[in-house]
């Protein structure tokens, strides 16, 4: 079975779900018209980043979002893994590490040049499948952030 399928506009209302329940479980406010407006302009081709299904097109499991920038450190294009969610119930099935790592494969191929992730460190269970997936952090540097 592939893991990982593009996502367009005709798999909205499957991955929406799947957004709310990743955002009810980050605490994150928001709501059904703030998170079709955050996915829909992926899906209809934006530059700025694309959604992948994770898992059976028609029955998806999970979803990755990654963002694009430009790096002048990694010399070039890279991007950001914004949002990466695989239903509880199947978590540990190595879907999710499948799926970053043939994300990663592809992306390389297209020219990125490296690929970035926040996570919470105290969650060791999600540090472990990231570092897995080949991250490492990077000493003396801090993720921030600043809500405009």
């Amino acid at each position: 079975m592939k893991t990982l399928h593009l996502a367009g506009p005709d798999d909205l209302s499957r991955l929406l779900p799947l957004v709310a329940a990743f955002h009810e479980h980050q605490g994150f406010n928001t709501d059904p018209e703030h998170r079709t407006a955050a996915i829909l302009p992926l899906l209809e081709g934006s530059p700025h980043g694309a959604v992948w299904l994770i898992g059976p097109r028609r029955a998806p499991v999970g979803y990755v979002v990654v963002t694009f920038g430009w790096s002048v450190e990694y010399g070039g294009l890279d991007g950001i893994v914004d949002e990466l969610y695989i239903r509880p119930a199947v978590r540990g099935r190595g879907m999710g590490f499948e799926a970053v790592n043939s994300l990663a494969h592809a992306l390389r191929g297209s020219g990125l040049r490296a690929l970035h992730l926040e996570a919470d460190r105290s969650d060791e269970t999600l540090t472990r499948f990231y570092t897995r997936s080949g991250f490492r952090p990077r000493e003396g540097y801090l993720f921030m952030s600043r809500v405009l």
